[in-house]
């Protein structure tokens, strides 16, 4: 009797596994196909976009202004260590020079010499890292800004759409895949450049 009952069970939980199997899959031969365009977003069956972050920092005015004012600050930050370091060698130079000619009066006049250049070779290195430390954290508070702006004008853009998602999608993440009707990247980057400007309507 409970081999009956084992078998019969066993029965169901197929044909229920079967239909449910049947129920999930039976509509794969249909498409849905989508309707948006950059003209009319508010026309998607689904109400989801994304914007391509490399294609919008590329024509994003704020941001080319932000890296330009980094890009004078970090050519400037070299400049001036490059030209520390060039007073430095010649100075080492004619330090080495004089060694060679005897031209310290006494080996003490020699040795403080040494230890004034070594001192000022450190500080220079010293300069050099901090300055590096520096422009980095200028980098990271200048990606927190330009992150803060695209946040807070993606609000005010989705306004006038209604999106209820809008992704970012560039190299490193994880949309494989997007139909380009759902690309709004133009779009945004026009209404973020009329915002920067002044100009937005």
């Amino acid at each position: 009797m409970k081999n009956v009952n084992y078998i019969v069970n066993g029965v169901l939980a197929i044909a229920v596994i079967v239909l449910f199997v049947l129920h999930f899959t039976g509509n794969k031969g249909q498409t849905v196909t989508r309707t948006i365009n950059a003209e009319n977003f508010a026309d998607a069956t689904m109400p989801v976009a994304y914007v391509n972050i490399d294609s919008l920092l590329l024509n994003y005015n704020f941001y080319n202004d932000l890296n330009e004012i980094l890009l004078k600050k970090q050519e400037n930050a070299r400049a001036n260590l490059r030209t520390k370091a060039q007073d430095l060698e010649k100075e080492i130079s004619q330090f080495q020079q004089k060694v060679n000619t005897n031209s310290f009066l006494t080996r003490e006049r020699a040795e403080q010499e040494q230890e004034r250049l070594l001192k000022k070779q450190q500080d220079l290195q010293e300069l050099d890292e901090r300055t590096v430390y520096d422009l980095q954290l200028e980098q990271l508070q200048m990606d927190v800004q330009l992150r803060d702006s695209i946040v807070h004008q993606l609000k005010v853009f989705n306004e006038k759409y209604g999106f209820q998602i809008i992704y970012s999608n560039n190299n490193s993440d994880n949309i494989l895949y997007a139909n380009e009707a759902y690309d709004v990247t133009e779009e945004f980057t026009k209404f973020l450049n009329g915002q920067y400007s002044g100009t937005a309507q």
